[in-house]
């Protein structure tokens, strides 16, 4: 079991802007830095490190620019925002099995002013992806936006239309409320209403504006290491409870479109399963999430999938004001990726940590004992719970 056996030490990031004016291994590197003074940690003390496929900073160029030493593991997740807490899952392995003892979990990129995934797939499909999106991107489904939007209206006409569109906009909202007050947030100092919400342009879909993520530039990274080591760090330790990781029957990366029923993530069902199982919590013992958020519907099947609500009831649940700072879930304190920035959900696994010090900027009044944090879904995906140690 992994339960207790590793906790996160050290948080850092850079700011988060539309452009960084430096190299996507500079900021990296910074948020490393960062997260290293924050445990009170030296480089000299990291032997594991492991980041996304999907990121472009080399593991070993990173290392030698922090002043990390011998490496003895370093490992990379792939599928997109599918990988975020898979970083946790590869470090929590490593570190009960002996591999090594502190690892570097990191995600840096030029969002907004380098590649910008928006744009989609066309003329970049370089993976073996590219069979299933052959299907359909010739009918214009090219961007992650138009994937989601295929899902979404499924998931209307299952749920309710009105009251699924009252929830996108309660997620929205309720976010921004959150990043708004957030310093580090993109969108700090910018609330919106429900007229100003209304009159965005519409992406896709149901899609309109400020249901679709920001685009930034900005690294994030964490430290973990082995529990009895994370008593002498600088700001102790936030135990990592449980981490469940799953690529569920008949999956495709942001599509699975032929599946028998295409308003579900299985991926997370199970992923849920196993964490809730590894760390002997349930839904009940939740205080609080970090919910992968590239788009206001995900938030809702997720929110199933971890029990917070059946299967076509999150609206409900969510229209109730739960993910409110005084709700049952407070939910994406920082503003998420929809209002704080989109570092392909790390900037999350950092809130979540802030969340169990107590040292979020937008702290919930009631005792965080733990936290969940999630990963993009339409992939290969997981979720990891967060604990006081």
């Amino acid at each position: 079991m992994v339960k207790d056996k590793a906790a996160i030490v050290g948080i850092g990031s850079t700011e988060f802007s539309k452009n960084s004016g430096r190299s996507e291994l500079q900021l990296s590197a910074e948020a490393v830095k960062a997260a290293l003074d924050d445990a009170g940690l030296k480089p000299s003390d990291v032997d594991g490190m492991t980041t996304f496929t999907m990121d472009t900073t080399d593991e070993i160029e990173l290392a030698r620019a922090v002043g990390i030493g011998d490496i003895t593991f370093y490992s990379r997740v792939p599928h997109g925002g599918g990988a975020a807490t898979g970083l946790i899952h590869q470090a929590v392995m490593a570190i009960a099995s002996g591999m090594c003892e502190t690892v570097v979990c990191y995600r840096g990129l030029n969002g907004r002013s380098g590649h910008r995934f928006s744009e989609g797939v066309s003329g970049e499909i370089t993976t073996s992806d590219a069979i299933h999106w052959g299907w359909y991107t010739p009918s214009g489904l090219m961007t992650p936006a138009s994937w989601v939007s295929m899902y979404s209206e499924r998931y209307m006409h299952l749920a309710g239309r009105e009251r699924v569109q009252e929830a996108l906009f309660e997620i929205a909202y309720t976010t921004r409320q959150h990043g708004a007050s957030n310093p580090a947030a993109m969108f700090h100092g910018h609330p919106f209403d429900r007229a100003e919400y209304d009159a965005q342009k519409k992406i896709v879909g149901p899609l309109k504006l400020y249901d679709c993520c920001l685009e930034s530039d900005g690294a994030s990274a964490v430290v973990i290491t082995r529990s009895d080591k994370a008593k002498d760090c600088k700001n102790g330790g936030v135990s990592i409870k449980g981490v469940g990781q799953c690529a569920a029957a008949n999956m495709e990366s942001m599509t699975s479109f032929y599946r028998d029923e295409i308003a579900a993530i299985p991926s997370m069902d199970v992923g849920a399963r196993v964490a809730y199982e590894q760390s002997g919590l349930t839904v009940d013992d939740i205080d609080a999430a970090v919910i992968y958020d590239a788009f206001t519907p995900i938030v809702l099947w997720q929110l199933e999938s971890w029990g917070f609500a059946e299967k076509g009831e999150a609206a409900d649940f969510v229209n109730a004001g739960n993910l409110r700072l005084d709700g049952r879930l407070p939910c994406n304190t920082h503003g998420g990726q929809l209002s704080e920035a989109y570092i392909h959900g790390v900037n999350g696994i950092v809130e979540a940590t802030r969340l169990v010090r107590g040292t979020s900027v937008n702290q919930p009044k009631k005792d965080v004992n733990h936290a969940l944090v999630t990963s993009g879904v339409g992939v290969p995906t997981g979720g990891a719970i967060l604990g006081k140690m």
